[in-house]
Order: C-alpha cells, then structure tokens, then sequence
C-alpha cells in the first residue's frame, strides 16, 4: 500500500460523488487523513461510510457545507486543523454549471453564481487554508478545472470562463505562494461523472469517439493524477495546468 502522505491532512470540497470522492479515495490510499465537504450532508455521510469500509490506514471526516459560504470554508478549514493537527493538502474540486448555450442569451445572475463557486470560493479556500495552516508550515493545493478552460466549448462557454479565470489563479497563486506552498490545477475533459451527464448520457459511444484513447474519462483517471500532484514526487512542480483528458486537445477539438 502506497503511505507517501502518511501523517498528512486533507480537505477535499465537492467530494460527495464524483471526482470529489475518488480524490479523497486516493489520498486514504496514499495514508492521508481526509475531511470531505459538500452541501448536502446525507449523500456526504454515505460517501464517507464507503470512503472507510476501503479500509485504508488514513481517517475520514464529512462536514456539510456550501464552498460559496465563508463561513463554511472557515468551519471545513479549522475541522481538518483541529481533528488532524495540520492542513497539509487542499483540493478545490467543488464547481456549478448551471448555464448552457449562447452567451448572448445567458442570465448574468446565474453567471455570476458560476464565478462566486468556481473562482472566488476557491480562492476563499486558499485564504482560509493559509492562515490557519499553510502559511507557516507549506502545503500543496490543487484545483480543478477543465479543459473548457483552455479551449471553447460554445455550449458551456460561462462555465470554460471561470475554469480558465481558476487556471490563471492556479498560476499567479503559484509564484505568490512558493516556495512553501506548491499550486497546481488539473483539466479533465468529459468525465463520467453525473455532474457531466448531459454531455455523453444520450450517446456515450459517439461523445467518445472525438477522443483518441475512444472512451471517457473515469473519475480514478483525475484522482491519480492529483495524488501525483499532492506527493513529494511532484515537489518541483507548481503553476502547472495538467490536462487528463484522453488526447481531446490534441485533436484540436473540444
């Protein structure tokens, strides 16, 4: 069993389902301690029951928030330093995508709500886990984003837009923060997430057939990737956007 994050700390926002979750699997993995956060404190205490029947080494700790609440992070934030001792890892996983089409025809209401979670609450985040732990002692934040981000989409354009405003936080956090803290975003394509349903649920084989590896993304695929990310095997990367997205991009599609 893999223990290269062996008395270390986590938090990981939208972590109910999903990518969210799987991360917090492969941090348990990794011999990490895990508070998890997402809105819904039910569908959150489930996936913390499963997170320990995995019977990995590290502990498990839900706490029921809204990441577009201050308060909430501060209350995620201080949890994970008082139940574990230290935050040593954050994963800003939570995102909305409550706007499809044009622009034009966009509600700038909920456009605004897409950046309040997606952006500002990430950054909220990153405050909060720097003042009460980071700050002093270094750490390791990833945030995901897309590759939305990187290149238009047309039907979720609102949403790409915060993903490349979180991909260009990732950078200027990374060179404000190091050396003690190293800042790095990962941008998966289509995941098999029910977040992602509305992409590929009506025809999954054709909304893989764009992808050069012919299949979608896996939320393990993501997890992985941030274990790296997180490990000291990553300890000279920081600032990085690292697409995990099958080669969609390389097709010079999205």
């Amino acid at each position: 069993m893999t223990t290269d994050l062996l008395g270390k700390s986590a938090l990981v926002s939208g972590a109910s389902r999903g990518i969210g979750k799987a991360v917090a699997a492969e941090l348990l993995r990794r011999g990490a301690n895990v508070v998890i956060t997402a809105r819904k404190k039910d569908p959150l205490e489930q996936a913390a029951e499963e997170l320990r029947a995995l019977g990995h080494q590290g502990e498990v700790v839900a706490l029921a928030g809204n990441s577009g609440h201050a308060e909430d992070r501060a209350e995620a934030v201080q949890r994970a330093l008082t139940q574990f001792g230290s935050v040593d890892i954050l994963i800003n996983n939570t995102g909305i995508n409550p706007v499809y089409g044009a622009l034009m025809d966009a509600d700038l209401d909920a456009v605004r709500k897409i950046f309040d979670v997606n952006v500002v609450a990430a950054l909220g985040y990153i405050q909060e886990a720097y003042k009460a732990w980071m700050g002093e002692h270094g750490g390791a934040i990833v945030n995901v984003a897309s590759v939305a981000g990187i290149r238009s989409s047309g039907v979720i354009a609102a949403y790409g837009a915060s993903k490349a405003a979180l991909i260009h936080l990732t950078n200027e956090l990374a060179w404000q923060l190091g050396p003690k803290i190293r800042v790095n975003a990962v941008a998966p394509g289509v995941i098999k997430t029910k977040f992602a349903d509305a992409l590929y649920s009506a025809d999954e084989e054709r909304a893989a057939s764009v992808y050069p590896m012919k299949r979608l993304g896996t939320p393990e695929d993501v997890a992985q990737l941030i274990g790296f990310l997180v490990s000291d095997e990553a300890a000279w990367i920081t600032g990085e956007t690292v697409r995990v997205d099958g080669g969609l991009l390389s097709t010079g599609g999205i």
